[in-house]
């Protein structure tokens, strides 16, 4: 498989985020409505019966874009943010290759994986904050709290400083570690076995959508117990949850039930596979341009 460079890696990365959040924030935006959504009192129905409902709904109360609300933030972010994370898998694989060409076993691609989740937690915990701040705010039920996510922001140093901009970090890092190492090990893994012979690591644009989605359907596998836990903390009001993500994880246990952690599992998994696709196949296609204009780079 050949070497790729920590700067093409970070320029690509940062492309193949930006097709991620286009394709799939829509079904992000249900997710984290499904995951937050209270629990009906006695005699009361769920806000939302499942994903087409929360669709549905989104739609006829805030049209179609309804379903963007907080994409700036991620879009923002998001450059960034899977730069660092193909540059942090990258340098996880260059620090435990003995020479340059050399194949990294599963394991090793694993722990590589981890790292990049670890790289992009600074990024990726402020960013997720502020969307689901934003999307958890229903079109016609009550006044609107935040205008945009720079009013996020500034409301939220306002409140609590630069703490409060980071709530959910503990959290975020038990979500995106294991589960970038799982992403990462199913893309390389696929990668190396679907490759025609005598050309490894090549795929065809239709083998690269099959891979990035399968790895991001296993990503999720791993993810969306810790990402109900994240989701929950990170939209409660202040002094909620006091021991953070441990008070969440014991006040669903009590009031609903381990099937809650999986809330918002049906548009994640939906989600999943397009989303990934695109990314990988951005971040293939960034990294051929890459190679093509600047081939020493």
């Amino acid at each position: 498989m050949p070497n790729v460079s920590p700067i093409k890696d970070f320029l690509a990365g940062g492309f193949g985020g930006m097709c991620l959040v286009a394709a799939g924030h829509p079904l992000d935006t249900i997710k984290v409505r499904l995951q937050t959504q209270p629990t009906p009192g006695p005699g009361e129905k769920l806000m939302y019966r499942g994903t087409l409902d929360c669709a549905l709904k989104t739609i006829k109360n805030e049209g179609f874009l309804g379903l963007y609300k907080g994409m700036a933030a991620p879009l923002v972010g998001v450059t960034p943010m899977f730069a660092i994370c193909f540059l942090g898998f990258g340098v996880g694989k260059k620090i435990q290759q003995k020479t340059p060409d050399e194949e990294l076993t599963a394991l090793q691609l694993f722990n590589a994986g981890c790292l990049s989740g670890v790289f992009t937690t600074a990024i990726m915990t402020p960013g997720e904050r502020i969307k689901c701040l934003l999307q958890v705010q229903q079109a016609g039920s009550g006044p609107q709290v935040y205008k945009g996510p720079t009013d996020v922001v500034k409301k939220l140093y306002k409140e609590g400083g630069i703490r409060s901009i980071y709530k959910g970090t503990c959290a975020t890092l038990l979500r995106d570690v294991p589960a970038s190492g799982t992403y990462f090990l199913t893309y390389e893994w696929l990668k190396r076995t679907m490759a025609p012979e005598g050309k490894a690591g090549e795929l065809s644009p239709l083998r690269t959508i099959f891979a990035g989605g399968m790895a991001g359907v296993f990503n999720w596998i791993v993810a969306i117990g810790p990402d109900v836990l994240k989701s929950r903390l990170q939209t409660a009001p202040e002094g909620k949850y006091p021991n953070g993500i441990r008070s969440v994880f014991v006040d669903i246990m009590r009031t609903e039930g381990p099937k809650a952690l999986f809330k918002g599992v049906t548009p994640v998994m939906i989600r999943a596979f397009p989303a990934n696709a695109a990314c990988f196949l951005g971040y293939e296609i960034a990294i051929k341009f890459l190679n093509y204009i600047a081939p020493n780079l």
